[in-house]
C-alpha cells in the first residue's frame, strides 16, 4: 500500500517561552522595545485620520472656477492664494522631492497653476518663474523615457490651447507644440474599437483637457452621487466651468470645507486608504497589534457594504479589496457584486481602458477566495490571471522603475496562490518588497499616509526579527529533545525535525503561540518516526506491541517492550502526550491527555491496517482505502492537540463536535489525495498502491492515468474550497476561528509542499525553512 507518510511532518509541544521572551524586555532588547512601542503608537494614530497630499494640479483647476454670479471673479480665491504661496524653489508646482522620471507630471501641474494665475491676472512673478521651469525642462515633454501621467497627451496640449486663448506664450518648441496638438487631435478622433465604453469613460475623466470640444452630455453620465466625475476635482471643476452644474459646485465646496484652500487629486479615498492599511498590516504580519483599530474599520466597511455605498462599489479595486478583507475576517459578503466586474465589464470601464494593473490584481486576489458554489466568481480567474501576466510582460522601462512595487506584488501573487502561500514566507517576501514610498500616480502624483508608510516596514522588521529569535531557540530545543528521547538512534527513521518545526513556525509565528508550535513540531517528528517504523523499520510483532502499550498507557512497562526500537518510540510518545496533558491545564483548565491518546491510537491502528494490506498484498476498494488512509496520513496528532494551545477553551463536547471532525476529515483527505497524486509514479514503481492507482484498477482498465490524475485534482480543489468556506464562515459555527485557522494553515502547508512534487523530500524547502528561521532582516538594507 501507499506509505502512510505524514503529510510532511509537523510538530510538538515543549520549551516554554521564558528564556527568549524575557530577553525582549531586558538588556539589549530595551531600546528595541521602546522603538517598537513608539512605532505602534504612530500607526494607531493613522487610523484616526487619513492624510492625503494636496494636488497643485487639481487646486489650479478649482482655482479657475469662476463665481456663479460673475464670470470675471474667482469662485475660490483661497485656491489662487494657495498657488501663489506654494511654488517650489525651482519655479514648479508639484510634490516636493519628486522622482526624476516625473518631470512631465511637474510640467503639467506647473502649467495648470500658471493658467490659473493668468486667468485672474495675478502673480506675474510666479508666472515668470513657472515659465522658466517649463523652458528649462521642455525637452522632457517629448521624452518617451519620462513617465506620462494619465491623460497627459490630451490634457497638456489642451492647456497649451487654453494658454493661447489667454495670450500666454509658452517657452516650448513650435515643432513640439504642433506634434502634441496633432497627437491629441488623433486621439480625440480615434474610435474606441471594442472598448468604446471604456474610451468614453476615459474621455470624461480627462474632461479638463478637452474643454469646449467635450461632449458634456456624455461626460455627465459618469457623474457620481457626490457630484464628482470619477472623484476627480480637476475634471469636476472643468465640468462646472463649461456647464455650471450645481452638483459639481457642491462637490468642490465640500472638498474645500474639508481640506481648506487646496484639494487632493482624488476624493473620496478614505475607504480604499483604510482598507489598504489593514491589508498592509495583515500582509506584514503585524495586524495582531491593532486588532481593536482594525475591527472598527472592518465593521464600518461592512456597514457600508450592506448599504451599497458608492465609494465601495463604483471602483473595482476598492470593491475587490473590501470583499477579500471582509471575507477573510469572517464577514458574510456575497460575491455577486464582484460579478459586475467581468472581463467584458472591466474592459469597458475606465480601469480597463487604462489597463489598471492594481485593480485587476485586487480582483484576482478576491477570486482566490471563491467557495464551492461560487462558479461565477471562479470564472473570473482565467482572464484576470492572463491580464496580470500580460501586464508583467508589457511594462516599459520607466514603468518598471516607478512601479517596481506593484510589479513585485503581481509576480508574487501569480507564483504563490493564496492556498499555497505560507504566511511567514509571504511576510518575509512582503517585507523585502515593501513600498516605503507612498506616492501613486493618476493625472498627477499624490501621497496617502496609510499607503507605503515607513512605520509599517519598521514595525514589521522588528516584529519579524523578534519572532525569529524565539523560533531559533525553539528549534534548538527540538534538536535537543530528539537526542534526549534517543530518536536519532533509530537508523530507519528520517530526521525531519527542521521540516516539522518549519511547518509550525511558518503559520503559528506569534510569540505567545510557543506551546502550539512545540506541540505541532514534536508530534510531527514522532509521526514521521512512527510512519517509517510501520513502513520499513518494524515487524508486525513490534507494531502490535507498540499499539498495545499505548492502549494500556503503562509508564513503567519496560518488561513488555519486545525491542529497543519499541521502547524508544513508546517512551517518546508517552512523554510528549504527558507534557501536552500537563500544559493543557494552563490553557484549558483540564487535562486533555485522554483525547490525545485516542488520536494517537487512531493513527497507529490505521497504519497497522495498511501494513497488513501490504503484507497480504490485499487490494482494498477506494472507499476502504480512503477511510483508513486519511487517518494514516498522520495529521491528527499534529493539528488536533495544537488546538488546545491557540487561545480559546474547548470543552470535551466542542473537541468532539461533528463540525471539528468534519474539518479534520476534509483536511486529511485533501492531504492524502495531494500526496497520492504527487507520489503516484514513484509509488507505482515501488509496487505500492494509492488512491490514484486504486481508482484506475477499480475502473476496469477504462480510466487512463491522465484521467485519474485530473479526477483527483478536481477532488482536491473541491475539498480545499469547502475547507475555506467552513473556516471563514461564522454563521452556525461552534468552533472558534483561531482553531479553525489551524486546519486551513495545514491545507496551505500541504499545497506548498506538494506544489511541484513530493515536497516532503524537497531540499529546496529545507533551504527556505533555514532562511526563515536563521536569517534576520536588516532594516537599513531596505530603506
Amino acid at each position: 500500500m501507499s506509505s502512510s507518510r505524514p503529510w510532511f511532518c509537523p510538530s510538538s509541544i515543549s520549551a516554554t517561552l521564558t528564556d527568549p521572551a524575557s530577553k525582549l524586555v531586558t538588556g539589549e532588547f530595551k531600546t528595541t522595545s521602546l522603538n517598537f512601542h513608539g512605532t505602534k503608537e504612530r500607526i494607531k494614530k493613522m487610523f484616526d485620520k487619513i492624510e492625503l497630499s494636496v494636488s497643485s494640479y487639481d487646486t489650479a483647476w478649482v482655482a479657475m472656477v469662476p463665481s456663479p454670479n460673475c464670470s470675471e471673479t474667482p469662485c475660490f480665491p483661497e485656491c489662487t492664494k494657495w498657488i501663489l504661496d506654494n511654488q517650489l524653489g525651482d519655479g514648479s508646482w508639484s510634490l516636493p522631492h519628486r522622482h526624476p522620471l516625473l518631470v512631465k507630471d511637474a510640467l503639467s501641474s506647473t502649467l495648470a497653476c500658471i493658467l490659473a494665475l493668468k486667468r485672474w491676472g495675478v502673480g506675474e512673478e510666479q508666472i515668470n518663474k513657472g515659465l522658466r521651469f517649463i523652458e528649462l525642462n521642455s525637452d522632457s515633454v517629448m521624452d518617451n523615457e519620462q513617465h506620462r501621467p494619465i491623460g497627459f497627451d490630451i490634457i497638456f496640449p489642451g492647456m497649451i490651447e487654453y494658454a493661447r486663448d489667454l495670450d500666454l506664450n509658452l517657452p516650448l518648441k513650435p515643432t513640439d507644440i504642433n506634434s502634441m496638438l496633432h497627437r491629441r487631435d488623433l486621439e480625440l478622433r480615434s474610435g474606441g474599437g471594442k472598448n468604446l465604453e471604456g474610451r468614453r469613460a476615459y474621455l470624461a475623466y480627462v474632461s479638463e483637457g478637452i474643454g469646449k470640444l467635450q461632449d458634456w452630455e456624455m461626460a455627465m453620465k459618469y457623474q457620481r452621487k457626490d457630484g464628482s466625475l470619477f472623484n476627480s476635482p480637476s475634471a469636476t471643476a472643468a465640468a462646472f466651468i463649461h456647464i455650471q452644474d450645481a452638483e459639481c459646485l457642491h462637490y468642490i465646496r465640500s472638498l474645500l470645507q474639508k481640506f481648506g484652500n487646496a484639494v487632493p487629486t482624488i476624493y473620496p479615498l478614505d475607504m480604499y486608504a483604510r482598507l489598504s492599511m489593514v491589508d498592509a498590516l495583515e500582509s506584514l504580519g503585524i495586524d495582531r497589534h491593532f486588532r481593536k483599530e482594525i475591527k472598527i474599520v472592518l465593521d464600518e466597511t461592512y456597514r457600508f457594504w450592506l448599504q451599497g455605498e458608492e465609494e465601495i462599489f463604483s471602483d473595482s479595486a476598492t470593491c475587490a479589496l473590501a470583499f477579500r478583507i471582509l471575507r477573510l475576517n469572517g464577514y458574510d459578503v456575497s460575491p455577486d457584486t464582484l460579478n459586475q466586474f467581468s472581463e467584458h465589464h472591466f474592459s469597458n470601464s475606465l480601469g480597463g481602458y487604462l489597463k489598471d494593473l492594481r485593480a485587476v490584481l485586487e480582483l484576482y486576489r478576491a477570486m482566490q477566495l471563491s467557495y464551492p458554489d461560487e462558479s461565477l466568481l471562479e470564472k473570473q480567474n482565467p482572464w484576470t490571471s492572463y491580464f496580470l501576466k500580460q501586464g508583467l510582460s508589457n511594462v516599459s522601462l520607466c514603468g518598471d522603475k516607478l512601479r517596481k512595487n506593484i510589479i513585485g506584488e503581481v509576480h508574487d501573487t501569480l507564483n504563490s496562490p493564496y492556498h499555497a502561500d505560507l504566511q511567514r514566507l509571504a511576510i518575509r517576501r512582503r517585507i523585502k518588497n515593501c513600498a516605503t514610498d507612498d506616492m501613486r500616480i493618476l493625472k498627477t502624483s499624490y501621497c496617502c499616509s496609510t499607503i507605503g508608510s515607513q512605520d509599517f516596514l519598521k514595525l514589521a522588521v522588528e516584529d519579524f526579527n523578534i519572532c525569529q529569535s524565539i523560533q531559533r531557540e525553539e528549534l534548538k530545543h527540538i534538536g535537543r529533545w530528539v537526542v534526549e528521547r534517543r530518536l536519532d538512534k533509530l537508523e530507519f527513521a528520517r530526521q525531519k525535525e527542521a521540516y516539522c518545526y518549519f511547518s509550525a513556525a511558518a503559520t503559528l509565528f506569534a510569540p505567545e503561540l510557543s506551546d502550539a508550535r512545540m506541540s505541532w513540531a514534536k508530534n510531527g517528528v514522532l509521526t514521521t518516526v512512527v510512519d517509517d517504523f510501520f513502513d520499513v523499520g518494524g515487524s508486525e510483532e513490534e507494531l502490535v506491541n507498540l499499539i498495545q502499550l499505548i492502549e494500556r498507557w503503562d509508564a513503567n512497562g519496560s518488561a513488555d517492550f519486545c525491542s529497543e526500537k519499541v521502547e524508544i518510540i513508546y517512551s517518546a510518545i508517552h512523554s510528549t502526550i504527558s507534557e501536552i496533558g500537563d500544559k493543557s491545564f494552563g490553557w484549558q483548565g483540564r487535562d486533555v491527555k485522554g483525547h490525545v491518546i485516542k488520536i494517537w491510537l487512531d493513527l497507529l491502528k490505521s497504519m497497522l491496517t495498511e501494513a497488513q494490506w501490504s503484507s497480504k498484498k490485499s487490494v482494498p476498494t477506494l472507499e476502504e482505502y480512503m477511510t483508513t488512509a486519511h487517518v494514516s496520513f498522520a495529521l491528527g496528532p499534529i493539528v488536533l492537540p495544537a488546538l488546545y494551545f491557540v487561545g480559546p477553551k474547548l470543552s470535551e463536547e466542542v473537541a468532539g463536535h461533528p463540525e471539528l471532525l468534519n474539518l479534520y476529515k476534509i483536511m486529511s483527505t485533501c492531504g492524502r489525495l495531494l500526496n497520492d497524486w504527487r507520489s503516484f509514479k514513484r509509488e507505482s514503481e515501488e509496487g505500492k498502491l494509492n488512491a490514484v492507482s486504486l481508482y484506475m484498477i477499480h475502473g476496469g482498465g477504462a480510466v487512463t492515468e491522465e484521467e485519474a490524475v485530473e479526477h483527483f485534482k478536481g477532488l482536491i480543489d473541491g475539498q480545499r474550497r469547502q475547507m475555506l468556506q467552513l473556516v471563514l464562515q461564522e454563521k452556525g459555527s461552534v468552533i472558534p476561528r483561531p482553531c479553525k485557522d489551524l486546519f486551513w494553515n495545514m491545507i496551505k502547508i500541504l499545497h506548498t509542499f506538494y506544489m511541484k512534487d513530493d515536497g516532503f523530500t524537497s531540499n529546496e524547502m529545507i533551504n527556505v525553512a533555514k532562511a526563515m528561521i536563521n536569517e534576520p532582516i536588516s532594516l537599513d538594507e531596505l530603506l
